[in-house]
């Protein structure tokens, strides 16, 4: 055996998609768990619900969700634009 397959054993790559990927952002709406998407990663098509456009399979694109328990059952994927937009909206055009 290589020395080279050796060290691949003994140090596993970490998965593409760990909690430690997330990052949680302070907004004035409360603290927000976001994960960022590269388009390889994305493989199904979404809905925006800042601009309700589509976010197509394999377009780049973050997911965000509140930081608090149960939060992750309201993750949304946002257009990174919309995401940052989203509290400059005016009462009744905000879709989320």
């Amino acid at each position: 055996m290589s020395p080279r397959r050796a060290r691949r054993k003994d140090s596993p790559r970490p998965l593409a998609f760990s909690s430690s990927s997330d990052k949680v952002e302070e907004w004035p709406d409360g603290d927000w768990k976001v994960r960022t998407l590269t388009g390889a990663s994305s493989t199904k098509t979404y809905r925006c619900p800042g601009c309700d456009q589509e976010i197509r399979a394999g377009q780049p694109h973050l997911v965000a969700w509140p930081d608090w328990p149960g939060g992750d059952e309201e993750r949304r994927h946002w257009h990174p634009v919309c995401w940052r937009k989203r509290l400059d909206r005016g009462p009744g055009r905000s879709r989320y």
